[in-house]
């Protein structure tokens, strides 16, 4: 931290230039002999792009993770998943707490930006909170998980799992170690077993909901009419996406005959998970080769969507869905802005939702269409990588070990423009305001 008071240097690059130091790092520690099965050293570009995956907890693999990773690398990886998914300048600051150092304003302004808090005052006690929570959420978590593993694989390696998973859930990475059975199977050996889908889908809503909606409902409890606007309108709108999305999979994909085969229980579950898993971790219980194009579209419309801001999940966020959804509302209503819950949104969260929706949906075509043409890859698969990618999810359709290293890299600025946030990358390359003193002159033009 000493380094923001030598140098101007604005939070979001502090942002972007940790996640970028973290990632490099992390790569250049799988690429030790250590790090892989085998003892040799992993190619650079492999390691990039599980480190890219790992610290923008993505979940997109070019080897599997169990097969090709030493118990080095493994840990390496759920290192990166950690600090990753909690924020490098969070965890910055709380080594800087636990070492009894003082906080200035500096690394108070820094890590408003990081978790997206409105205000610097009270920022080091919420930062404490979020440590003692996501601790206590990923314990509980590994704990259940280990229930399960330890009489399948023993007690060392049940535990081991139980943790990996546990984190890899909440953080919303998608990485896991059942390569062990077959390689890049994710969970599908569980997709029948309710306490393993039960405490994962728990685990992954849990870390998107965000850290200042945590906050809110452990102060106010069950007085909703007493949350910011925001931790409602997120409340709102995870909720019509997870129910909108479970009956979609349980009244129409899981009904479709490729799926016959598929238990009443077995489908209630995968209904259930695969609604859950593209917001925004990586993990699935059936093969998604086997889903509709109808079904593809939507998961890709989830992953697009992702989390809550402040949250260990990517995508453009669920208060941008709901936010552009209000002003849309306040069109057909005739009013001049939007509004929810009693309170009125300002323009220029009206304008930032417009401009992340649109970079994220040009970012996600372009990739989409690069990745089919550069390898000749069917376009609406290239399409469900890009939008994996960018929305840092990590579910894939058996393309990613397929992708030239062209692109790979495209996959890996799409995972990292994913995870620091659109809003961040033009903050940090626009440091000064451009306000202006004047205002040119209006003129009406014709839309629609």
């Amino acid at each position: 931290m000493r380094f923001l008071r030598r140098n101007r240097i604005t939070p979001a690059q502090v942002v972007i230039l940790g996640f970028l130091f973290q990632i490099l790092v992390g790569a250049c520690l799988l690429t030790l002999p250590v790090s892989t099965q085998s003892g040799q050293r992993a190619p650079f570009l492999d390691a990039l792009f599980t480190a890219t995956s790992a610290t923008c907890v993505t979940g997109l693999v070019v080897q599997d993770t169990a097969q090709y990773w030493s118990a080095f690398g493994q840990g390496i990886i759920l290192l990166l998943i950690q600090v990753g998914g909690m924020g490098v300048v969070t965890m910055a600051v709380a080594i800087s707490m636990f070492s009894g150092r003082k906080i200035g304003l500096r690394e108070r302004w820094v890590m408003q930006e990081s978790i997206s808090a409105p205000q610097v005052g009270g920022i080091v006690r919420m930062t404490s909170f979020i440590l003692k929570t996501a601790l206590l959420i990923e314990g509980v978590g590994a704990i259940l998980l280990a229930l399960r593993f330890c009489p399948e694989f023993g007690l060392g390696k049940g535990i081991w799992y139980g943790i990996f998973h546990s984190i890899s859930a909440f953080c919303n990475a998608g990485f896991d170690l059942m390569g062990e059975k077959a390689a890049f199977s994710s969970m599908t050996w569980y997709a029948g077993d309710l306490l393993v889908n039960m405490v994962i889908c728990l685990l992954i809503v849990l870390g998107g909901l965000g850290f200042l909606t945590w906050q809110d409902i452990s102060a106010n409890k069950w007085h909703i009419s007493r949350y910011r606007l925001q931790s409602k309108l997120i409340l709102v709108i995870t909720l019509v996406l997870l129910v909108g999305g479970g009956l979609f999979y349980g009244l129409y994909e899981f009904s479709q005959p490729q799926w016959k085969g598929l238990s009443g229980t077995e489908r209630g579950l995968a209904s259930i998970f695969q609604t859950v898993a593209p917001r925004t971790a990586g993990f699935n219980t059936v093969d998604l080769t086997q889903l509709s194009q109808p079904t593809i579209l939507i998961t890709m419309l989830l992953m697009l969507v992702g989390g809550s801001p402040g949250s260990t999940a990517g995508g453009f966020k669920t208060t941008t869905l709901a936010v552009l959804m209000l002003a849309v509302l306040g069109v057909f209503r005739r009013q001049s802005g939007a509004s929810a819950f009693g309170r009125r949104l300002p323009e220029i969260v009206i304008r930032n939702a417009c401009a992340l929706f649109v970079i994220y949906v040009l970012l996600f075509l372009t990739g989409g269409l690069l990745i089919c043409c550069i390898d000749d890859i069917p376009l609406l698969s290239a399409l469900f990588e890009s939008a994996s990618a960018i929305g840092t999810v990590g579910l894939t359709l058996g393309v990613t070990t397929q992708v030239s290293p062209v692109s790979q890299v495209i996959l890996i600025f799409l995972m990292y423009f994913g995870r620091v946030g659109g809003l961040t990358m033009i903050y940090a390359m626009t440091a000064h305001p451009g306000g202006v003193s004047s205002q040119y002159p209006q003129e009406q033009v014709t839309v629609g």
